[in-house]
This record gives structure tokens, sequence and C-alpha cells, in this order.
């Protein structure tokens, strides 16, 4: 598997308020990914972390019924109002990753969770920095998911989750695998870092995270049922 650049496929074009996660480079790997997947009405799809909602967008546009999630009330808004005015039906709730939809499966659930690396071990409880940071490893929201995949995702369904390869690409596929599902990186882009990472490279380089390079790997992984 080849590390490439890649064209943008998802609309910019959406509200997304102060604190809402706008598309960028992790979101349109993802939505290459979703392009390859078998979506339609027949598709039951759920989205764990929708941000301004473009990948439910994208979904819902192919005719897919779409369920998108978040924990902001904020990006919870902006979903909603970004389906309006795309004419898409799209169904928003706002909860705590799978904790909004206990006890439903889904054809195929996607995920583009925060997961920056951050000084602070706990999750920040409001501000712009709630759309990415992830603990000290960036995994406090990824091994959850993890976690709770064989639960949401059907017999014959598939899981698509992106992140940086600083999380640990590898704990990601073990943690998942060991949950009962099997994992595989289905696809990858190197790409600058941004703003973010660079504001904290003296810290992420104290811990080892992070060396003398100026890129980080983007990974998506898919995980079915064994």
């Amino acid at each position: 598997m080849t590390t490439h650049t890649f064209t943008p496929t998802v609309s910019t074009l959406l509200l997304a308020p102060p604190g809402v996660y706008r598309p960028q480079q992790d979101t349109r790997l993802l939505a290459r990914a979703l392009a390859r997947e078998d979506i339609g009405p027949h598709t039951r799809m759920l989205e764990l972390g929708t941000g301004s909602g473009a990948l439910a967008l994208e979904a819902a546009r192919r005719g897919a019924g779409v369920t998108a999630i978040d924990i902001s009330r904020r990006a919870v808004l902006a979903t909603r109002l970004n389906a309006i005015l795309a004419r898409q039906h799209v169904t928003v709730r706002r909860g705590d990753l799978t904790e909004a939809v206990t006890g439903r499966s889904y054809d195929l659930v996607i995920s583009n969770p925060p997961y920056v690396p951050s000084p602070d071990a706990r999750l920040p409880r409001r501000g712009a920095a709630r759309a990415w940071d992830a603990g000290h490893d960036g995994r406090l929201l990824l091994d959850r998911i993890c976690d709770a995949a064989p639960a949401v995702v059907g017999p014959s369904g598939a899981l698509l989750l992106v992140h940086s390869a600083l999380c640990g690409v590898d704990a990601t596929v073990e943690r998942l695998e060991r949950a009962g599902m099997s994992a595989e990186i289905s696809d990858r882009a190197a790409v600058p870092f941004g703003p973010v990472l660079r504001s904290r490279l003296p810290w992420l380089r104290r811990t080892g995270l992070v060396g003398e390079e100026t890129e980080e790997e983007l990974v998506v992984i898919r995980a079915e049922h064994t």
C-alpha cells in the first residue's frame, strides 16, 4: 500500500461555527475510503463525531439512512442546518459516542474522532480544542470506539476509523482484534503538520512522539467482524 496525496472530495461550503471541526485532510481521506463502500438506500450508517456533518451528508446523498452523533451542541446544530441547506435527511443526535444509540447496530460506522496528543491528560470540556485533543497519547476516544465497535457494527457491517499514525496504528488494529474484529489499514496519506501540531512540537519532541519530521501520516483503518 502506498502513501500518497489526494484530491479533496468533500464540500468545504458548510456552516461550521467556532468550536466545530471543519472538513480537513483527515475528513477527505475518510471520504475517499467511504467512496469505496457499497452505499445506497439499503445502508444504515452511523457517524461518531460528525462535526459539521460533511461525511454524513456524503453518505446521505448516496441514499444511505444516516445517523450522526456529536457531543457538541454546536456541532449538532451545525449538522442539522447543513442537512437542511443540502436538502438531505440526516438524523442528528447529541451524545457521547455510542451511548446515544445503545442497542442499535449499523451496516457502516465511520468516525474521525479527536486524536491529537495533548499535554493535558484529560479531554477538554469546552473550547475549540474539544474537536481535536485526546489526552497524552491521543487515544482517549480511539480506544473507546475500538471497544464499542463490535456492538454497533452489524454482522456484515464495517467500521472506518481515521486517525494520525502518531497515536499508534498497531495499537488500534490490535485493540480491534482483541474486541473480536478483523482490522487492517485501508488507506493512508502523508500530510504536513497542521497549526495545532506545529504549536506543540517542543512538547511532542520531548515526549518522543515526533522527531525531526515535518509531516504526519494519516491512516484509515477498516474493521469487520471475524
